[in-house]
């Protein structure tokens, strides 16, 4: 009462009794108890209030994430992995992004679930609308692929399209088929899976920058190209033909690059022994010839010592070739013996 009192005696132009004024706003004159109730409800109330402020002013980023800060609607910038504050009451409004995880969409086929310790599980029937492919020679065929990318600016990729992820499905789809469509079946079959990976990854980055996406593409790689289950054993037998070919082929040139090299050995060899034997043919021919100047030169010089001379060296040479020598003198033998000049000329040193 005595505070009461005190609390009077200011007057109007002093400042508001606390005390007096939870009593206005809970009801005034409806009784003590009424006014202790109204005073605890707002304290309560200000305490929610104080504890949602504090709750709501800070906000933590993972390091994979980027967050969008927007303040009543409107992005205000893009904070990095940490511990931040913000305003709170809902004013300032986050949306975190996954810019450092490289994230997938899958074609054809899904992966399901695993429990820890076991192996992925794909499952793939119930996706042909997204696989089955027509190639360029008219061929139905089973493609699944992956796409991995990241996202490289978080408010292009929040607010640049209405359903990013979706885009980034429709465009995958159509460019696999137009480039899959160009190609032949055998090719994508066996050698254009590199150039069909190549080629998806740059149409379909070139078309994400044209819609200015924010989506960065890391790779796109192809799992599993088969033809459909119904023609399975008709592509079966189509490949054993070209490998039976291919071994056939490779067959044919390995005994290519065996006689070939044969026949060259023996062509280089052949034109050796040719240019040896006429080598030796005009070195003998100009030995002859330097020989026969020389014996010119002798017989000007001493014409009968070397008439003589060659009629010996000739007789010498004729004489051990012949087999038996008969003296014969005006038709009749003489009785000398039978001469064996071939005897005598092996052992004559006898």
């Amino acid at each position: 009462m005595i505070q009461s009192v005190k609390d009077d005696s200011r007057g109007p132009s002093g400042p508001p009794d606390l005390f007096e004024l939870m009593k206005k706003l809970t009801g005034g004159g409806r009784g003590r108890s009424r006014g202790k109730f109204g005073g605890g409800f707002i304290a309560v109330i200000l305490l929610i209030l104080l504890v949602w402020a504090v709750m709501t002013s800070f906000y933590t980023v993972q390091p994979e994430q980027r967050a969008v800060v927007k303040r009543f609607g409107s992005v205000t910038g893009i904070t990095d992995p940490g511990l931040h504050f913000k305003i709170p009451f809902g004013i300032d409004q986050i949306q975190l992004v996954a810019t450092e995880r490289v994230l997938k969409q899958e074609f054809g086929f899904r992966t399901r679930g695993t429990r820890q310790g076991e192996s992925s599980t794909y499952s793939a029937a119930e996706f042909e609308d997204e696989s089955l492919m027509l190639t360029g020679d008219l061929n139905m065929i089973d493609v699944e692929w992956v796409v991995q990318y990241r996202i490289d600016d978080p408010i292009k990729f929040l607010y640049q399209m209405r359903e990013p992820t979706r885009t980034l499905r429709d465009i995958s789809e159509s460019v696999m088929r137009r480039i899959v469509g160009n190609m032949l079946g055998s090719e994508v079959l066996t050698i254009g899976r590199v150039e069909i990976q190549q080629k998806a990854g740059d149409e379909i980055q070139e078309i994400l920058d044209q819609y200015d996406a924010g989506i960065r593409i890391s790779t796109v790689e192809m799992q599993d190209v088969v033809p459909p289950p119904a023609v399975q054993p008709a592509f079966n037998e189509v490949n054993e033909a070209r490998q039976e070919r291919e071994r056939m082929i490779n067959e044919a040139q390995k005994r290519v690059n065996q006689e070939i090299p044969n026949a060259e050995g023996a062509a280089l060899r052949t034109v050796a022994e040719a240019e040896g034997y006429a080598t030796e043919r005009v070195n003998r021919a100009d030995g002859e010839s330097t020989r026969f100047s020389a014996v010119l030169h002798e017989y000007q010089q001493a014409p009968t010592v070397t008439r003589s001379r060659l009629y010996l060296e000739t007789l010498n040479e004729i004489l051990p070739n012949i087999g038996q020598i008969l003296v014969v003198q005006d038709g009749q033998m003489t009785p000398l013996p039978l001469l064996n000049v071939n005897r005598n000329a092996i052992g004559g040193d006898k």
